[in-house]
């Protein structure tokens, strides 16, 4: 069984995207408009709710309420890596 980093903190951006930091310290960035069209995630296209996304307890996932959330494991394999240019 493969194990993925948990969840460090999650910031909603633009275009229905979040940055996730993982506790390994990689930085993904996971697009949600795909899902905007599915149940229960259609009620993330009210950009206020949207917005109040949190780190589920233990970092196991991300959440927005009881029925809409997802795990570290889709965040990690979904998300696209973060690169940055060091200076």
């Amino acid at each position: 069984m493969t194990t993925y980093p948990k969840v460090k903190t999650v910031q909603p951006l633009a275009e229905y995207q979040l940055l996730v930091i993982f506790q390994n310290n990689d930085e993904k960035i996971y697009d949600c408009k795909p899902l905007l069209n599915e149940y229960p995630f259609t009620l993330l296209k009210n950009k206020g709710f949207f917005k109040a996304v949190k780190v589920d307890i233990g970092g196991y996932g991300i959440s927005w309420n009881e029925e809409i959330d997802l795990s570290e494991s889709e965040l990690w394999q979904s998300g696209a890596s973060v690169v940055t240019v060091p200076n």
